[in-house]
């Protein structure tokens, strides 16, 4: 019998105090039964006890009891002496749906939306589409239009990219995806089978989280984070000692370049150490460098190699450039290539055109789109930095070396809680459980800095009030 725990509950119970009807009781009510008619929380799984729930929720346990009665009322919930509450609906049993990045797009309709750490497009996006015309057209009309594994000027520019940074890259090597979560996606979908082990760090990105427990992975999380562990929050003892049992990991998921969340970026003998541990241990690594980019470095570094023990390497234009270009790619062994195409041709067939034509020319103009970006991220993080400071002096946090959120620690108390807090008041946030794979980091909070100065101050004076409720 399956059971959702509370933490995981609150995460897929997005916006409902603010976007249902009723009192809070008929709108929790409510969005418990949609998730089981959605399939989100499979039919029969058991929910958390009415305590627990009302905690992680921020209201009261009578709410919980009303909206669970409520529930059973209507035949969507059954009690048992002993079993707990199960819920019942028309939706199918399994695994459920995502509960994790993906729920930051359901719904936008906070005035303070700090769910999502994407960023506004870079100038040289819109100028870079405007230099396309017919000329660059001629080519690809000439086709059906239908390239499985990307525009063949697109796999080369970016097996180029990587021949830059010293790592030798063919075309064939690269499949150009809808973004780097479709290429999360597809990894999980050709590696693993449900019950496989994959080790995660702790915390991780989130929406590979998700894409991992669709597959019904057993997620092993390793290392952990807290504010002034410097690089080795990402802790290669904890992979040594793991694959030293019996466990046998199908795959490693790591992000040594601009993590997301906590924007830690390994060091050269941190590198070093997970590279060896890796090669033999000989474990199938994928190193997803979506933010690599993203770094603080100077404007005119290229992120870092990927480690040599990495089998399949993640990267997108999403990050860099506009979260509305959803062009990414997995570079891989071209065998692995050629079954990762298979799978993505059964769900699109082929990447648009015209974005990956734009893509290409934006390859041209890395190094000022580099330069803007930082820009960027250097004044909203000096500007998150004075706001936190003079708001909430006891919060704690490090400076990260790259990304565009920071990992805050909100001492005492209860993140989750509030996150539902706030976003009663008109502020989404994400707490830090939603990046880890054992409902950890209660103490943390996902801060973007990607908004203006008052937008900021207003979400954190919001942040700071709940923080003392929950």
């Amino acid at each position: 019998m399956s059971r959702i725990t509370a933490s995981r509950l609150s995460r897929l119970l997005t916006g409902w105090s603010t976007d249902g009807a009723g009192p809070l009781p008929r709108r929790l009510a409510d969005a418990l039964a949609e998730l089981a008619a959605r399939g989100d929380v499979p039919t029969g799984t058991v929910l958390p006890s009415q305590r627990e729930l009302a905690a992680v929720l921020g209201v009261s346990r009578s709410t919980v009891t009303s909206a669970y009665t409520l529930l059973e009322s209507a035949g969507r919930l059954e009690s048992r002496r002993g079993s707990g509450s199960r819920l019942r609906g028309p939706g199918p049993a399994g695994t459920g749906g995502g509960e994790g990045r993906l729920a930051s797009f359901d719904s936008r309709s906070a005035p303070l939306d700090l769910s999502s750490g994407a960023l506004p497009g870079l100038r040289v996006v819109a100028e870079a589409f405007g230099s396309l015309g017919p000329a660059d057209l001629a080519g690809p009309l000439a086709t059906d239009g239908y390239h499985p594994h990307g525009l063949p000027v697109l796999r080369e520019g970016i097996a180029a990219y990587y021949r830059a940074a010293g790592l030798p890259t063919t075309a064939e090597q690269i499949l150009v995806t809808s973004g780097s979560q479709q290429a999360v996606w597809l990894i999980a979908q050709a590696l693993v089978e449900p019950g496989d082990t994959v080790v995660v760090e702790n915390p991780t990105y989130r929406g590979a989280l998700e894409a991992l427990r669709s597959r019904g992975a057993r997620i092993v999380p390793v290392g952990g984070d807290r504010p002034g562990a410097g690089p080795d929050g990402a802790d290669v003892a904890g992979l040594r000692a793991l694959l030293g049992t019996s466990v046998r990991p199908r795959l490693v998921y790591l992000q040594p370049s601009v993590h997301n969340p906590t924007g830690r970026t390994l060091d050269s003998a941190a590198r070093r150490g997970w590279a060896t541990a890796l090669a033999e241990a000989g474990q199938v690594t994928v190193e997803d460098s979506s933010c690599a980019e993203l770094t603080l470095a100077s404007d005119t570094a290229p992120p870092p190699v990927p480690l040599p023990s990495s089998a399949y390497t993640i990267g997108t234009f999403s990050k860099l450039f506009w979260g509305g270009l959803r062009i990414g790619w997995v570079r891989a062994p071209a065998p692995a290539i050629a079954r990762l195409g298979g799978i993505k041709k059964s769900v699109d067939l082929s990447c648009p055109v015209l974005d990956q034509l734009l893509a290409v020319r934006l390859l041209g103009r890395l190094p000022e789109a580099r330069a803007e970006r930082r820009a960027d991220l250097r004044a909203g993080l000096a500007t998150a930095g004075e706001l936190l400071r003079g708001l909430v002096p006891d919060w704690e946090w490090d400076p990260p070396a790259g990304g565009p959120a920071l990992w805050v620690r909100v001492p005492g108390a209860d993140t989750e809680a509030l996150a539902q807090l706030a976003r009663r008041r008109g502020v989404a946030v994400v707490p830090g459980s939603a990046f880890s794979a054992v409902d950890g980091f209660r103490d943390r909070l996902r801060l973007p800095f990607g908004h203006d100065r008052a937008t900021l101050a207003a979400a954190l004076s919001v942040l700071r009030e709940c923080a003392t409720r929950s």
